[in-house]
């Protein structure tokens, strides 16, 4: 009896054909989609950052009792907190400062994050009274 050489790929060699290629193509799906995600996650912050910039821009001092606000802009939520800053013994005519928090919270499809921005701010300068702003 003679065996006749056929052209072609056995049925063993097609299953394993394809089940390599089903890993792969769910790797690559998995991969691309983590991708997606972590861009979601980038813009998320670079609103939030955004967001603190231009709470910071807002004010060039602050007063005497402290800056304490909160909001929501651009879908983030957001807080500034101020604490007088201890720079040690005060020279004479020194600018007290103060040491300002700006905290921005997100939610993205119930994954929290946060962004925190912390900075020294100059305490505005009393006027005397009758003097123009």
């Amino acid at each position: 009896m003679t065996r006749r050489h056929s052209a072609g790929f056995t049925l063993l060699e097609l299953l394993v054909a394809l089940a390599v290629m089903g890993m792969s193509l769910g790797l690559l799906y998995r991969a691309s989609g983590g991708a997606v995600r972590n861009v979601g996650a980038i813009e998320q912050l670079q609103q939030a950052i955004l967001v603190a910039q231009s709470l910071r821009a807002l004010h060039d001092d602050v007063p005497r009792q402290g800056w304490n606000e909160m909001g929501r802009s651009a879908g983030h939520d957001w807080q500034v907190r101020s604490a007088p800053y201890d720079a040690g013994t005060p020279d004479a005519g020194q600018v007290p400062l103060h040491e300002v928090q700006i905290v921005v919270r997100w939610d993205d499809a119930g994954k929290a994050g946060a962004f925190e921005l912390w900075t020294l701010l100059p305490q505005q300068r009393a006027t005397a009274p009758g003097a123009a702003p």
